[in-house]
């Protein structure tokens, strides 16, 4: 029997996995009230913005992938807001940018995340707020145990909240020390706009969406959004070392709701595994798939790692050429067996130090500037899981995961993230910031991925859903921006193809590619940089360095947050497990 850090859950009446034990912890008890897997994940969700506010918040966003128990057809909730109306390239330029701020107002979206989980709840919950927000409402107003992590995030922005930020001093710098790994920490402003919408929510006395829906005005055209509006009007400190205004306003928050959208997809190992559209980087992981089909890639070998690592680098070299928010992108093409038979003739025996986008239907690859020069890193970008933001509050890759699936068959994966403590300064009377998904848009002019109003960034966030045979049967994820597609990559092929449970799966050896550009600001790329964890061993190891990887070592523990659930529907059992690395995150199920 293969070890593994902790059971594979089995079971037959509902899972929960998520990156922190406490979210983890309240979806299960909604189950255990009667809740569906909708009700669930929403308690998950907000128990998140709360217990984990460097790795996600209210004012971030969120996209979900989920199949209903009733009609099982896979569907995309789409919760990243687009740019406000003011974000124009030429406001950007205007203000001495050559690209957007990784910290500040500046590079605020219209926040999704609150309002999407809002929506989920009143098309396919079955309980009211007021009972899946009181268990994030309990954590906000009398404390949760500050997790190491949440720790050192804090201390490597206390100068930036210290000289800039003191509305996010006051909350998270009280007195005049650090707070400490452990200690039971409050956010009672938190506590009272979460209340605010269970009352507005309570004022309507006629049905639960209705409920639900006063809930959501009152984010998006009450006081919330009167609160975010104003702040954005004044001027603090981002990463471009100086400060600007915001450029949201009350008429984008009121214009803007979530959307349901369709996934796309490829068949693959007898499945058929989904994401969310070209907005995302989710056709990333079905091009690698796609690049993968008919190779030996079972997983062990250096053979599997530079296979499935050049790979990464010819999927990555189109997401960045073509993916965006768009209805010109050629995504039909980029999934096209034809086009992965072009571009797998392209795996060779060394590693690659190039990006090399494809020429689907004969057009002609644009990368943005950073991108096209291939920008050398500082030395600063390593394992983002386990680097902090800078000093300046610029972050790489911060994000939170939570699948369910319940006795019904309902399944959800969610990828709720931005909105992070280091983003932008708290608003004092909301206990939350603004985000800044604007830092994935680009300020070179006619590509896909182009700043616009009205129009989403290319987001990392990208959550995952397996079908087989019409039937919902694996959802997962993981954060980790760039390498979210990665990490996940390696759970498919472990589980799919190496016969891994889910547990196995997680644990197995994690490496990923930093070769092209991140997606955060300043964009770095660190081309040939392959990180792998030392369990990968030292045979495979020196064979990777042989073929010209830049291999850098991670540790035997530190790559991947994954989490995952699914259904056996031949016998009814359902499954789950989740990422021990970093010790925060959990399963629970029976």
């Amino acid at each position: 029997m293969t070890f593994t850090t902790r059971p594979e859950l089995a079971g037959t009446f509902g899972m929960v996995s998520s990156t922190h034990w406490l979210p983890a912890s309240a979806g299960m008890a909604v189950l255990e009230r009667g809740g569906n897997a909708f009700d669930a994940v929403v308690a998950a969700g907000f128990v998140l913005q709360v217990v984990e506010p460097h790795q996600n918040g209210p004012g971030g966003d969120l996209p979900a992938l989920f199949a209903r128990a009733g009609d099982r057809r896979p569907t995309v909730l789409c919760a990243q807001g687009p740019a406000p109306a003011a974000a124009t390239v030429q406001a950007f330029r205007d203000r001495g940018l050559d690209m957007v701020p990784g910290s500040g107002l500046l590079a605020a979206a219209i926040p999704g995340a609150t309002v999407g989980w809002l929506t989920l709840l009143r098309d396919h919950g079955t309980m009211r707020l007021t009972d899946v927000i009181s268990y994030a409402i309990g954590y906000a107003r009398n404390g949760y145990p500050l997790t190491p992590k949440l720790v050192e995030y804090i201390a490597n922005v206390e100068q930036l909240f210290r000289e800039h930020w003191r509305t996010s001093a006051d909350l998270y710098l009280p007195g005049s020390g650090l707070p400490k790994a452990g200690q039971v920490f409050r956010n009672p402003a938190l506590a009272d706009t979460y209340e605010r919408l269970v009352e507005a929510e309570g004022a309507v006395g006629a049905g639960r969406e209705a409920g639900i829906e006063a809930a959501i005005r009152s984010w998006s055209e009450g006081f919330v959004a009167a609160a975010m509006a104003k702040f954005a009007t004044s001027a603090w400190r981002d990463s471009s070392g100086r400060d600007h205004a915001g450029l949201l306003t009350t008429d984008d928050l009121a214009g803007w709701r979530p959307t349901y959208e369709e996934p796309v997809s490829v068949e693959f190992a007898g499945h058929r595994v989904y994401k969310a559209g070209a907005w995302s980087q989710g056709p990333v992981l079905l091009q690698q798939l796609a690049l993968l089909q008919g190779i030996d890639v079972t997983p062990g070998s250096a053979d599997y790692v530079h296979t499935v690592v050049e790979g990464a680098k010819l999927a990555f070299a189109d997401r960045d050429a073509w993916y965006g928010d768009t209805s010109d992108v050629p995504l039909a093409t980029l999934l096209s067996a034809g086009y992965a038979s072009e571009r797998r003739a392209l795996l060779g025996a060394e590693a690659s130090h190039s990006l090399r986008p494809g020429s689907p239907d004969g057009r002609t690859p644009r990368l943005p500037t950073f991108a096209a020069g291939e920008v050398a890193a500082d030395g600063s970008i390593g394992e983002p899981n386990a680097a902090a933001p800078r000093a300046d509050g610029t972050a790489r890759s911060d994000t939170v995961h939570v699948d369910v699936v319940d006795r019904w068959g309902n399944m959800v994966a969610a990828m709720p993230s931005g909105g992070w403590l280091h983003s932008s300064p708290v608003i004092p009377e909301l206990g939350f910031c603004l985000g800044t998904r604007l830092q994935m848009a680009w300020l070179d002019e006619g590509l896909p991925n182009t700043l616009a109003p009205g129009k989403r960034s290319r987001t990392t966030l990208s959550p995952t859903l397996v079908m087989r045979d019409d039937e919902p049967v694996l959802a997962f994820g993981s954060p980790g921006g760039d390498q979210q597609d990665q990490w996940q990559l390696g759970l498919l092929l472990h589980h799919l193809l190496g016969g891994a449970d889910l547990q196995a799966a997680i644990d197995a050896p994690a490496f990923h590619s930093v070769h092209f550009p991140s997606s955060f600001y300043p964009h770095e790329a660190r081309p040939g940089v392959l990180l792998v964890e030392d369990r990968l061993g030292d045979d495979v190891i020196a064979d990777l360095t042989a073929r010209g990887h830049l291999i850098e070592r991670a540790g035997d523990w530190s790559l991947g947050r994954l989490c995952a659930v699914a259904r056996r529907p031949d016998n009814g059992t359902l499954h789950a497990a989740a990422n021990p690395r970093g010790m925060q995150g959990y399963a629970v199920g029976r």
